[in-house]
């Protein structure tokens, strides 16, 4: 088999591990979409707690079984174990810098109601929103889509506009669930706005857009109640 062949078999298996990740990934948030709805609310009010941080986590599976299955690492889908201080204080600061410019300054100017909306008053509230949008929402998202769905596309074809137009748009796409097309929008380009901040500012890791991405989504909550 010669070199040109072995590119095209490697590509074969990257678009059939991308599918199936793809697949269980939508097919799990459908899932907890329905239990959600339909169970969460039988349960009290701290199992509510866990169980939506535990079942986020079931997003990874899918994924997650393939690079077992594959031998594939974790630094192979973009974690770094070097200056991890760095790379949180990385995250942090691109978090405040989000928030100041596509939620702060939005509400300022007269679109509160566009922004978000909550009834949380008590800080256990607050400080619980912060620790499901970072462990739970934002880890499992940038784990699936800026991380293995990522490299998967880069596997396909060696086009970081590629991978990132792509896994942009399915980013996007993977909260159509919620019912709202204005938020498949937003979050798109939420996630084409990652990837750019992962390519260009120096020091921006997989961590970072974790910690960059669950500190903004909680931080929404927080302005929203305060301003």
């Amino acid at each position: 088999m010669d070199k040109t062949d072995t590119i095209k078999s490697t590509s074969k298996l990257s678009i059939t591990y991308l599918v199936i990740a793809v697949c269980c990934t939508f097919v799990t948030v459908f899932g907890l979409q329905l239990f959600n709805r339909h169970l969460l609310m039988s349960y009290s009010l701290p199992m509510r707690m866990i169980l939506m941080i535990i079942t986020r986590w079931l997003l990874i599976l899918g994924p997650g079984i393939l690079m077992v299955v594959n031998k594939e690492k974790l630094g192979d889908i973009g974690f770094q174990k070097d200056k991890i201080l760095k790379q949180i204080g990385v995250g942090i600061y691109l978090a405040f810098a989000m928030s100041l410019v596509l939620t702060v300054l939005p509400i300022l100017l007269g679109f509160k109601d566009m922004t978000g909306s909550t009834t949380y008053t008590k800080a256990w509230q607050f400080t619980y929103q912060f620790v499901y949008d970072i462990i739970g929402v934002a880890l499992t998202e940038e784990f699936i889509f800026r991380g293995y769905i990522f490299k998967k596309l880069l596997e396909i074809r060696n086009s970081r506009r590629f991978a990132i137009l792509i896994s942009s748009l399915l980013f996007g796409l993977f909260h159509i669930f919620n019912g709202n097309l204005i938020q498949v929008f937003m979050t798109a380009f939420l996630g084409f706005l990652f990837c750019m901040l992962r390519e260009k500012i120096k020091g921006c890791t997989l961590l970072s857009l974790i910690i960059a991405h669950g500190i903004y989504d909680a931080l929404i909550v927080l302005w929203v109640s305060i301003l």
